[in-house]
């Protein structure tokens, strides 16, 4: 069945859309892509895609909740959660990464700072470049303990669902890619911990100090 967005007014800038679209390409091919286009609502993007340019107007936060839902119907939860979490790690690895505060990550100055210094600046970076650049509105706080918290204030991934378990596992497959990268290659745990489609304040992720293996 094919979901109908009714348009939020908060956008992306376009060239997202464009970085989103060939993620989806290259996991499912072009005729998954027109097909999550179709099941979403968005088939006139199938012959006229979003210019690439870094203007807001065509990517709207109900169009990225339309194709988060669509890869989940399609897929199921387990197969659209994977499928969301390989998506967003194409994001970040395709385009995001080149975008605002994060490309300092690159730097000697940077690559030689210690692992837990390369995170505490890493995940404020991820959050500034979504802030700065489009409507989404995020923080980093480090609460104590084990773990660090990346807030999503007001999400796109979930926007008007109703849900009843978490399902904004592109911006974790962000997370996920974002840390790699800036740490070199190591792997972190990121759980969302809070979901606003199931009636929580904010969009939380958990993510793990101390990296895997």
């Amino acid at each position: 069945m094919a979901i109908h967005p009714e348009p939020s007014g908060l956008y992306y800038p376009n060239r997202f859309a464009l970085i989103l679209l060939n993620g989806i390409e290259e996991i499912m091919g072009h005729n998954g892509l027109n097909a999550i286009l179709n099941m979403g609502g968005l088939s006139h993007w199938i012959e006229n895609p979003p210019p690439d340019d870094m203007n807001k107007g065509e990517f709207d936060f109900a169009y990225m909740a339309a194709l988060n839902q669509a890869l989940e119907e399609m897929y199921g939860p387990r197969g659209g959660r994977g499928l969301q979490l390989r998506l967003g790690r194409v994001l970040f690895a395709e385009g995001l990464a080149n975008f605002g505060a994060l490309v300092g990550a690159s730097d000697l100055a940077f690559k030689i700072l210690p692992l837990p210094a390369k995170i505490r600046a890493g995940l404020p970076a991820i959050a500034k470049v979504f802030d700065g650049l489009s409507d989404q509105t995020s923080y980093v706080k480090d609460p104590g303990g084990d773990c660090y918290h990346y807030t999503i204030a007001r999400c796109s991934m979930c926007w008007q669902r109703h849900v009843d378990h978490p399902i904004c596992f592109i911006g974790a497959g962000i997370i996920e890619e974002a840390l790699r990268w800036v740490s070199g290659g190591r792997t972190f745990r990121v759980d969302e911990i809070s979901c606003i489609g199931m009636g929580d304040e904010t969009c939380t992720y958990a993510i793990y100090k101390e990296p895997l293996g």
